[in-house]
């Protein structure tokens, strides 16, 4: 098993935070322990302390699904004053993360120092994308696909603290497994108020990331209305997510480079329940009038005549769907307005 370097491990972590749909700025350069991030979505933004180690096979005379991080290099963990510090495992053949409470190892470290976690819940975020693991001290060692790490960071020190309560472990093991099957009132019953927006959180990300991967898969990863790829895409609910009709079906899914989604949730573009692609008519008359329609002969040649479809007719965005979220954008196809 190859070890990667800090610099890829770095470089991994990099790629994970744009994975989960957030970007950074580097605040160090040195490719050394701790590297450290501005990390930012929109108006959320935190400063990020990193240490990260290759996650490994504990070894001879401990438990055979034990897996470890071996801390070198560093005597002790300095918090970030004002942010977020992250102690993460990578374990490279399975592409999931292992997170540890730096507010437990805050002290010096003696010889040979190791932070463990089972590998269980490293199998369960291969699955699921998220997996709790009670150490059986009041410590919780969180395993995580690397499109879960912006919400990690968001609400690390409150999962981390749920591993004090038994019964907030096993709410955190449900979610994992199924956050579907996790009401929110439950969560109000269950966890503590201070971490309850945390946890409610976890649940709703889950389910995002859920979503998206299921409609990129089923587009093969390509923009319906283009064609593109390029790590561009959004997977976007076709009848809005704050609409009380809406679901987290595949078929109220399109995937959308990120052009036409923001087009599609504008009303510059749309399709029918024929799948036909149309532009607003209007808004191009008016675009032309205010002198903004700079690029819209190329706009127009890249729309596809047809929405590019998944195989599976499951996965197909559904007409009740598509039609009622025509109505809500003000679109009268049958009136003739559009392309």
């Amino acid at each position: 098993m190859a070890r990667l370097n800090k610099r890829q491990l770095f470089q991994i972590i990099e790629h994970a935070v744009r994975e989960s749909g957030w970007n950074f700025l580097h605040l160090s350069t040195s490719g050394e322990h701790p590297a450290r991030y501005q990390v930012y979505s929109g108006d959320r933004s935190y400063r990020v302390r990193v240490y990260v180690w290759n996650l490994t096979h504990g070894g001879q005379n401990r438990p055979e699904d034990e897996w470890r991080i071996q801390v070198t290099g560093v005597e002790q963990f300095e918090p970030e004053i004002g942010g977020k510090t992250l102690v993460l495992g990578w374990w490279d053949e399975t592409r999931v993360f292992a997170g540890f409470d730096v507010s437990r190892h805050s002290s010096e470290f003696g010889a040979s120092p190791s932070i463990q976690i089972r590998e269980a819940a490293l199998h369960q975020a291969v699955l699921h994308g998220f997996a709790p693991h009670n150490k059986g001290n009041g410590e919780l060692a969180i395993a995580f696909r690397p499109d879960f790490l912006a919400p990690y960071i968001e609400n690390l020190e409150s999962l981390h603290a749920c591993g004090e309560v038994d019964e907030e472990v096993e709410v955190l093991r449900q979610i994992g497994e199924n956050p579907d099957e996790v009401a929110d009132e439950d969560i109000g019953n269950e966890i503590a108020r201070p971490r309850q927006y945390a946890v409610i959180s976890t649940k709703r990300a889950l389910r995002e990331i859920d979503f998206r991967d299921r409609v990129l898969t089923a587009y093969s990863h390509r923009c319906a209305i283009c064609g593109v790829q390029l790590r561009l895409l959004d997977a976007a609910h076709i009848l809005p997510a704050a609409h009380p009709d809406s679901s987290d079906g595949t078929s109220n899914g399109v995937a959308l480079c990120a052009l036409h989604h923001r087009a599609f949730d504008r009303a510059f573009v749309t399709f029918g329940s024929d799948y036909r692609i149309h532009i607003n008519d209007e808004m191009v008359e008016e675009l032309k009038a205010a002198d903004r329609a700079g690029g819209l002969d190329v706009f127009e040649q890249a729309l596809r005549p047809i929405l590019a479809l998944p195989p599976d007719r499951k996965d197909r965005p559904a007409p009740a769907f598509i039609d009622a979220a025509n109505d809500l954008r003000g679109w009268s196809l049958k009136s003739g307005r559009g392309r």
